[in-house]
């Protein structure tokens, strides 16, 4: 059974049984505001992998990168990968959808380090959490809970992505390849 059919199910039941009011439903905003972008961002998601959009933009990523080194290919292709997530509403979809395509697109490349591409993508999935209300499950709650508004959340999120994702590449890619088995 899809997973809305049954959440608009126990909603009803909720209200028929008096459980809550459609009044109390009515006045909990910020959570209904949640729900609507985090549904249409799940739609949205999934529509673009359906489609074969993610297919497509990978590699074309990829060819624009042909004839560089391993590394800047590494680096290239990291950073697109952490960009990429604003188009997914949670870090499973993303993963599901992109990860498998990127790391075919890296390991392609002669002289790749596949280990330490692989562990750099995987790293980057912790750190993209905070770049946008919708980017983990956590992030709808914080958002709706209105501590913080939506610029800020926004603000925040791209400048602590980047922070997190040049830390990664300059503190992680070294230490990665130093210890490369």
């Amino acid at each position: 059974m899809d997973a809305t059919t049954v959440v608009g199910a126990v909603i009803s039941l909720m209200i028929i049984t008096g459980i809550v009011t459609w009044d109390d439903i009515l006045n909990n905003k910020p959570a209904w505001n949640v729900l609507a972008w985090f549904a249409t961002l799940v739609a949205m998601a999934d529509g673009l992998n359906k489609v074969g959009f993610v297919t497509w933009f990978a590699k074309s990523a990829s060819a624009l990168l042909t004839g560089l080194s391993p590394i800047v290919i590494m680096v290239s292709l990291l950073v697109i990968f952490f960009i990429v997530h604003y188009m997914f509403a949670s870090i499973t979809a993303h993963t599901t959808a992109v990860l498998p395509v990127i790391l075919a697109a890296g390991a392609l490349v002669p002289g790749m380090p596949v280990r330490t591409f692989a562990m750099l993508l995987c790293y980057s999935l912790g750190i993209m959490g905070i770049i946008t209300p919708y980017a983990t499950g956590p992030g709808p709650v914080y958002f709706g809970s209105g501590y913080v508004n939506l610029k800020d959340f926004w603000t925040l999120g791209l400048i602590f992505g980047l922070i997190y994702l040049i830390a990664l590449i300059v503190i992680g890619i070294p230490y990665l390849l130093a210890i490369q088995l």
